[in-house]
């Protein structure tokens, strides 16, 4: 297994039903932003519980027979699955060869769950690229609180996105994320639209004009739209439907854990029905 080269896009081959995508997806972002891609396949190690006798019915040498044939199992059973993954992943690096992949792309294999690879690429990566639906013992949005990177979320055809809506909402996750966007080579050529939902009053208008300046200030094509909905994912759902917008960009989980116990999070609500590459950027 490769290690992790610095300022990589890492690519997760976890969403079986979204590889093509992925890959296509990471074709495109290593191409705009100069980066080789890292192509991560994860899959836990099989564990079986230590056999133990506590009806008497087993005697220590059945027990430690027992035990060799649980050990002897675990080992087959994890070599076929780092063989699938390194199937996988040549299969992968192919894929890439073949459409005109400009970058270079390196495997990565790990036997450890997603989480725990995020302390493995977090402080290196780039930029992550998944599919919506994840074969492990843990949800896109657990990766996601758990993440320090940016992370693009996409699940349908690819098609390279000319136009963005900025899901504004004045925290500073956002703020993070408006200088990312006027720093990024991958949204240079982009027309952005920054989109607050919320009250209409001096201190929204004051805060979406702001972001606004940012974005012009580093010379990407923008507009600003203050919408005074109720629903935020509707609203932010229909404005990119209406403008035909081929991506969609926000803080992830900006407010507090007490309002989304109350409220519900707006951004597992987006996760859940996004129809479009959604971009992410992690509170921390």
């Amino acid at each position: 297994m490769s290690n992790i080269k610095p300022n990589s896009i890492i690519a997760l081959l976890n969403s079986p039903k979204d590889i093509q995508v992925v890959l296509d997806t990471s074709i495109w972002v290593a191409s705009r932003l100069k980066s080789d891609i890292g192509l991560l396949y994860s899959r836990p190690s099989s564990h079986r519980k230590q056999a133990v006798d506590y009806s008497g019915c087993l005697t220590p040498d059945n027990e430690e027979n027992l035990l060799k044939e649980f050990a002897n199992e675990e080992h087959m059973v994890n070599l076929a699955h780092k063989n699938e993954g390194k199937d996988l992943l040549a299969k992968a690096q192919t894929y890439c060869a073949e459409h005109f992949c400009t970058q270079s792309t390196y495997p990565l294999q790990r036997q450890c769950s997603i989480n725990e690879n995020l302390d493995y690429i977090d402080d290196k990566a780039e930029l992550i690229i998944t599919g919506r639906q994840l074969t492990c013992e843990t949800t896109l949005a657990n990766v996601i609180r758990h993440s320090h990177c940016p992370i693009l979320v996409t699940h349908a055809a690819f098609k390279t996105p000319e136009s963005a809506l900025l899901a504004f909402d004045n925290r500073e996750t956002c703020h993070r994320l408006v200088e990312w966007v006027a720093q990024s080579p991958l949204t240079r050529n982009m027309c952005i639209h920054i989109v607050m939902v919320g009250k209409k009053n001096t201190q929204n208008t004051d805060a979406i004009r702001e972001a606004y300046a940012k974005l012009t200030q580093a010379g990407i094509k923008c507009k600003k739209k203050l919408l005074d909905c109720r629903d935020v994912t509707a609203a932010l759902l229909y404005y990119q439907k209406e403008n035909k917008l081929d991506m969609l960009m926000s803080g992830a989980f900006g407010q507090s854990r007490l309002r989304e116990w109350f409220q519900g999070s707006d951004t597992e609500k987006l996760l859940e029905v996004h129809q479009t590459p959604y971009l992410l950027l992690p509170k921390h």
